[in-house]
């Protein structure tokens, strides 16, 4: 049993044609934080987590958390709640925008 919830990769290619990397800008920030935290070492760091715990439910990883904390940061959302509207928001941005582009492909393909 894993002990992690697993993120989507973000450069899989899914079942529909696109990929979750091809809609987020060269120049967005996120890219950065991206980058930076995957080269912390969270363990040296002393934070909690990083070895998941034997038994109950998956958590996530302390990385995941530390990029969304980040991302709110930037964009100075300091509520908890806030910064969840706020993915909620763009998660739906981005599943909207890739179940349009499959319908609107599947529409033509079928003339």
């Amino acid at each position: 049993m894993k002990r992690f919830i697993e993120e989507a990769s973000r450069t899989q290619v899914s079942l529909l044609p696109e990929c979750l990397d091809d809609f987020v800008a060269e120049e967005n920030p996120i890219r950065v934080v991206e980058a930076f935290v995957e080269q912390l070492d969270l363990a040296t760091l002393e934070f909690d987590g990083v070895v998941p715990a034997v038994t109950g439910r998956p958590s996530y990883h302390p990385a995941v958390l530390l990029k969304i904390y980040i991302h709110g940061y930037i964009n100075r959302i300091q509520s908890s709640r806030r910064i969840r509207q706020r993915l909620l928001k763009l998660f739906g941005i981005i599943k909207a925008i890739i179940i349009g582009r499959f319908l609107i492909r599947r529409a033509s393909c079928q003339r």
